[in-house]
């Protein structure tokens, strides 16, 4: 018979998947005949994945990821340039908790934002904290942080970030408090936490792209030294998947 001061135990002490498990245990023939240990590691079970299921689901919500995406289905038929031991040994992990960065490049369409976001979720199962945001947007709104006085915190907000995705980065032009803005990201999370940067513009081209020498040097010795590359190559995902009904799908501009 259900002990109801028991599942009223289990409610206030907020275990609640655990007593959902109990009232189905003790409503199964089958797992009555199991014994004490095997039953109450079952209860355990059963509340330690759905905490894991709701803290993933947390992570997942504020990193708003532009696609889903995840790295086991990437289409590697695909001819454009990745390697499954390259992804492989990224997908570790350990440049993200060593503080390095990866950098994604290539021409439009070819999958670049998708790729992203499918680390991104990798970070995610893992219980890194990631954010994704274009290049543009954060700009945006740390100039609009600025007027109104929360930038300290939207700094700190982004230096805590265990991965920070910036999406498109060079496809608009930066202005003298933008280039100082991203050092400024940029230094807060130097050495300690990770970058994803995706750009159609070559990695050789982006100090062009900054513009002033001085915090153009400061931005790319603190990006381009602690960093992997993915060079991306060939047809755009969409023209393939439209041909051939390829299973990834580019979120690229």
């Amino acid at each position: 018979m259900l002990n109801q001061p028991t599942m009223q135990g289990l409610t206030r002490l907020k275990l609640h998947a655990m007593a959902t498990a109990l009232a189905q245990q003790l409503g199964s023939p089958i797992t009555q005949e199991l014994s004490f240990e095997e039953r109450f590691g079952m209860l355990v079970e059963a509340e330690c994945q759905a905490r894991e299921n709701r803290r993933l689901a947390r992570i997942l919500k504020q990193a708003h990821l532009k696609v889903q995406a995840s790295l086991e289905d990437i289409d590697y038929g695909a001819p454009r340039g990745l390697k499954k031991p390259v992804i492989a040994s990224l997908s570790s992990c350990a440049w993200m908790r060593s503080g390095q960065h990866l950098l994604i490049t290539g021409p439009t369409g070819v999958g670049k934002t998708w790729l992203a976001c499918a680390f991104g979720h990798h970070a995610a199962r893992r219980g890194y904290t990631v954010l994704y945001v274009r290049l543009p947007r954060l700009l945006e709104a740390l100039d609009v942080a600025r007027a109104s006085g929360g930038l300290p915190k939207l700094r700190e907000q982004l230096a805590h970030t265990t991965l920070l995705i910036l999406d498109d980065w060079a496809v608009a032009p930066m202005t003298d408090q933008g280039r100082q803005d991203l050092l400024e990201v940029i230094d807060d999370r130097a050495g300690t936490s990770a970058l994803i940067i995706t750009s159609q513009v070559p990695v050789s081209e982006w100090h062009a792209y900054l513009g002033e020498a001085t915090i153009a040097d400061a931005i790319l010795d603190r990006v381009v030294h602690a960093s992997h590359r993915l060079e991306l190559k060939g047809e755009s995902m969409r023209k393939l998947k439209a041909v051939g009904g390829v299973s990834e799908t580019s979120a690229d501009p």
